[in-house]
This record gives structure tokens, C-alpha cells and sequence, in this order.
């Protein structure tokens, strides 16, 4: 009773938190944007990117980033140059940069591109197994574009711009902290090629307190501070240094691997009976299990953000990342950006090979928990998800395997890594993740944290990423090399049945009683469409047939010439 009063039937509405859309384009935008900060600027920043107007043929994500890049440029934030982003498409065997709506439906490679004037940063998209080659040139192709972008943003910031703000130089370190750090050198070299991710955090961290004691050892509590805090700053730098020459002079990574070694792989399926579908795939350190779950139409996941190229979603991917698999403990909340960026980059990768919803009417999803975690979990969540979906019985028609690949450049020196370790992927020039089939990409993202990676450089990684995939493939094949021919026990039956439209309301019944009975009398769940297709899912034939012949009985219609037995 009063000016607040809820009338019956309306709720109080206010927005919560951005969808699986907002969060991936911010992504888009802060991943290009954050390294060309400097790394000694502390001052919080905030970029808001707010759609004032929409059309389906121009995508807000890339001009988010574009209009973001561009507002930063003429503030006096520090960043030492522009960034602009490109959608490349492949639609009819050409490429297109940022086509229409109709032909991002149509395309077999639909990419996002950001990058400066000298060099592409990031990419994020999938594709249709396409070749190496074709990601190259669509890379070549988005280049040539954002270049004429970023002059434009540096036209509008000679008209308009402030001068950046000036950032003060951190002090130098103390000497007597970067003397001992050198006197230590070759013990860290010796400590950073310790094989166990756990047993070499331990020794660096062991040899780090000796040193930090020793050093402070008689000094007062103020000094000691700064001595500490300086000693801490020489030793990260030495350990990054120690691993990125080993790898440049001698071939040789943190683990003992070449750089184009892939750790030990070894895969199960159905491992949770219970589940329709099942798998645990390790890599080295690193470990997801994923299970599958098999629904009907009813199941699915209603799209309703501008830009979806589908209103509805029949396949949908969960990615988990709990602290246990890096050995921490924090609470349990809402998954995070990276969460959903792993999460949708493994939904991308395993979307194109999945059966037309026509032909096969489940509605499928993954549940990936990462267990162990020491680099690239997100590939191991793809590949664990494709064996798990070949072993619930989805017909995939290809196998799909990922590989995170990572780069070390000191001058014209350079090193291409497969299969890199979490070390690998903080303290590298380039991280990059390709999944795929035998015949080609399904989906690609990269980050650069240097500016200029030349193109043979790429061509280099993207053709030693293939090697590494295929090499993963082989060995996901000796644990299931093709989909199994049933469905789990456990999986519904789905049968569908075609009735006349005018038909559905018989099947329905007032206020649904009538599906309501059929459900309740055969033990199964009804679906009916507006076109008149019935999709009756049971957990045996039994049922489902009991279900059909009750369909029947309610639509069929008298015809001339035939016999009907029954009670007049």
C-alpha cells in the first residue's frame, strides 16, 4: 500500500552483472590495451565502452575496443601508442574484414584482430578447419586495416589530445641487494631447471629466504625492508633472465623439454559411470575431467543478447578452474574473466564438428573441472571434452585436440615452445592457443607482450602448433579413436514424431492436462514444436513407443477404404 507497491505480476528489475557477452568483449578490450601501459604506471583507470545504438551488421566489439583506444589516445593516460581491432571472415572461400550480419552467419573462419601500427597483439575466433595458411593471410589482411585505424586515431589526437601524463621512474635498487643476486646467479640457474613445478617453486623459494637472510643479517628493521623488497625484485628478474637464456643458447627449457617437446599424455573415458559421457586427459602437470550431459530441446540456453548469431544455444560448455588445481585456498565464487574466456575458447573449438541438431536433437553439455593445473588447462579442457563427447556416443565427425604455444625473442634470437608450463606462458614474449582437427584450425587466441613478432616468426609457430596437435591427436586416439556406436544406458531415446499443426492442441490439451497425462502414463518428456514435430524423449523403447502410439491415437483421422475396430 503505498508508491512502492509491486502491481501483481511485475517484478522489480534492475541489471546485474554483464552477460557471457559483455565479459568476453571487455576482455577484447583490455587485452590489447593493458601492455601498452607502462609497468611502473599504479594509477587506477577505467574504461567504460556503452552501446548508444545497435544494428545487427555491425558488431559493437571491435568498435568498443576501437573507441576505447581512441579515448585513452587523446586523454593523458601513458600509453605509448595507439591499438585498433578488425573482425576478418572467411565467407565463400574469400576474406572479408568486418562483414555484415548474414555473413558472419555463413562464415568458416570468424576472427577479431587488435594490433598497433607495427604489429598484431591479440587475435581471438574460430574457424572451420581451416589451413595455417589461410590464418596467416586473414592475419596479413587485418593488419593492412588497423593501420589505417590507428593513423586515424593519431589524427585525432593531434587535434585534440593532452599531453601524457609524465610517470616517475622507480628508484634503482640497492646495490648491496643486486650484488648479492649476482653472487647467487649461478645458483638460480642451477634451482630454475628443477623439473617439478612444485620442487622448483620450493628450491627458488628456499634459496631466495637464505640469500634474503643472510643479506639483512644486522641491519635495522627499515633497511632490512628495503634490502628485502630490492633483493625480491633482482631475483625474479635474474630467474626470468636464467630461463629465457638457457632456452635461447642451449635448447633447453625449464623442464629438461626441447622447445618443441610435449610432456607425457595419458587419457581415460568413462570414468564416471553415471554420466552419459566421460574423460580424464593429462598432460604433464595438468589435468581436466569433463562429463556429459544429454538433453532435449527444452534444455537449451536461450540467447538474449544483441549479436547472437543463433537465438538459442544446443551445445554449451562449463569450465571450472577451482583453487585446489594450483594448490591454493580461497572461496569458491562466480567464475571469473578468465574462467569464461577459457570456457568459451573450448566451446568454439568443439562447435564445428558437432552434429546438426536436425540429425542428432539433443542438446549436449560439457562440465570440465580442472584437477591439476600447470599451463594451458583450457587445451586440456578441449581435449578432454572431445573424448568425452566420443565416448557418450555423439557422432563428432572429427576428433579435436589444443596446444598452448609460447615464444622467447631476445633480439634477432628466438625460440618457439610447445606445450609451454605456467613459468613458460609469465615470463614469454608470446602466448598463443590453437586447437584443431587433422585437417585444420577450429579456433585460435593470442596475446603478444612485445611489439613487432615478424611474420615468419608466426609462420614458424602456427606450422610447429599443427606438429604438436597432431602429435596429441595420436595419442587421444590410442584411448578412443572414434565415437562409440550406442548411446550411454543412461542417455533418453529421443523419437520424433511429425502430427499436422492444427493436430498440437489435441496433444496438449486444456491447460496442458492432456501432455501432462501422456507424460505421467509412459515415463517420458514431450516436446512440441509449432511446426507440429514431436520429440518424445524416454529412457528405453518401451516407453518411447507406448508414448508414439498415444500420439496417434489423439491425431489420426478417419480414412476411406481402411478398417477401424472399436466399441460403438
Amino acid at each position: 500500500d503505498g508508491p512502492h507497491r509491486a502491481v501483481r505480476g511485475e517484478v522489480l528489475k534492475r541489471e546485474g552483472r554483464g552477460n557471457e557477452r559483455t565479459t568476453l568483449i571487455s576482455r577484447v578490450i583490455d587485452r590489447p590495451i593493458r601492455p601498452l601501459f607502462p609497468k611502473t604506471f599504479r594509477n587506477e583507470t577505467q574504461v567504460i565502452a556503452t552501446v548508444m545504438s545497435y544494428d545487427k551488421d555491425h558488431e559493437t566489439d571491435v568498435l568498443a575496443l576501437c573507441g576505447a583506444s581512441a579515448a585513452l589516445r587523446i586523454s593523458d593516460a601513458p600509453i605509448s601508442e595507439a591499438v585498433a581491432g578488425v573482425r576478418v571472415c572467411q565467407v565463400d572461400g574469400k576474406l572479408v574484414v568486418n562483414p555484415d550480419f548474414d555473413s558472419r552467419v555463413a562464415a568458416t573462419l570468424n576472427i577479431v584482430v587488435a594490433g598497433t601500427a607495427d604489429s598484431v597483439i591479440m587475435v581471438e575466433g574460430g574457424a572451420s578447419e581451416v589451413s595455417e595458411a589461410v590464418m596467416l593471410d586473414a592475419l596479413d589482411l587485418a593488419h593492412a586495416e588497423i593501420k589505417m585505424i590507428v593513423a586515424a586515431i593519431d589524427e585525432l589526437n593531434a587535434m585534440v589530445g593532452i599531453p601524457a601524463r609524465e610517470i616517475v621512474a622507480p628508484p634503482a635498487l640497492n646495490s648491496d641487494a643486486l650484488a648479492k643476486v649476482a653472487s647467487i646467479q649461478a645458483d638460480i640457474e642451477r634451482e630454475q631447471a628443477t623439473t617439478g613445478k612444485h620442487e622448483r617453486k620450493a628450491a627458488l623459494k628456499a634459496l631466495r629466504n637464505t640469500a634474503i637472510t643472510e643479506l639483512t643479517e644486522g641491519a635495522d628493521e627499515a633497511t632490512a625492508a628495503v634490502l628485502t623488497a630490492d633483493f625480491k625484485a633482482a631475483f625474479e628478474k635474474a630467474s626470468r633472465g636464467a630461463m629465457r637464456s638457457r632456452v635461447i643458447t642451449d635448447g633447453v627449457r625449464i623442464d629438461g623439454r626441447a622447445t618443441d617437446e610435449i610432456r607425457d599424455i595419458w587419457c581415460e573415458v568413462g570414468v564416471a559411470t553415471r554420466a552419459h559421457g566421460s574423460a580424464i586427459f593429462t598432460r604433464g602437470e595438468t589435468q581436466a575431467f569433463a562429463t556429459i550431459a544429454m538433453g532435449t530441446e527444452r534444455d537449451n540456453q536461450r540467447l538474449d543478447w544483441p549479436g547472437a548469431l543463433a537465438p538459442v544455444r544446443n551445445w554449451m560448455l562449463t569450465y571450472s578452474f577451482p583453487p585446489f588445481s594450483t594448490g591454493e585456498a580461497r572461496p569458491l565464487r562466480a567464475p571469473k574473466r578468465r574462467e569464461v574466456g577459457h570456457g568459451a575458447l573450448a566451446h568454439r573449438a568443439l562447435e564445428g564438428v558437432l552434429p546438426d541438431f536436425g540429425e542428432f536433437p539433443y542438446v549436449l553439455r560439457s562440465t570440465v573441472d580442472v584437477l591439476e593445473s600447470n599451463g594451458s588447462s583450457s587445451m586440456a579442457t578441449v581435449c578432454s571434452t572431445s573424448l568425452a563427447l566420443m565416448d557418450a556416443g555423439v557422432p563428432v565427425s572429427a576428433a579435436v585436440a589444443g596446444i598452448a604455444m609460447g615464444l622467447i625473442k631476445e633480439g634477432d634470437d628466438f625460440a618457439v615452445l610447445s606445450d609451454i608450463l605456467g613459468d613458460e606462458d609469465h615470463l614469454g614474449d608470446m602466448d598463443f592457443k590453437v586447437t584443431g582437427t587433422q585437417a585444420g584450425i577450429t579456433a585460435f587466441q593470442m596475446d603478444c607482450k612485445i611489439a613487432g613478432v615478424p611474420r615468419e616468426v608466426m609462420a614458424k609457430a602456427l606450422n610447429q602448433a599443427r606438429d604438436g596437435r597432431l602429435h596429441i591427436l595420436d595419442e587421444m586416439a590410442k584411448t578412443l579413436d572414434a565415437p562409440r556406436p550406442e548411446l550411454s544406458l543412461y542417455a533418453p531415446r529421443i523419437t520424433t514424431v511429425q502430427i499436422k499443426p492444427d493436430k498440437i492442441r489435441d496433444i496438449i490439451g486444456p491447460g496442458g492436462k492432456v501432455i501432462r497425462g501422456i507424460q505421467d502414463k509412459t515415463g517420458t518428456t514431450l516436446n512440441v514444436d509449432d511446426d507440429g514435430r514431436v520429440q518424445i524423449a524416454a529412457t528405453s523403447g518401451e516407453a518411447a513407443q507406448k508414448a508414439v502410439d498415444m500420439i496417434r491415437e489423439l491425431t489420426q483421422e478417419a480414412e476411406i477404404g481402411k478398417l477401424y475396430m472399436g466399441v460403438v
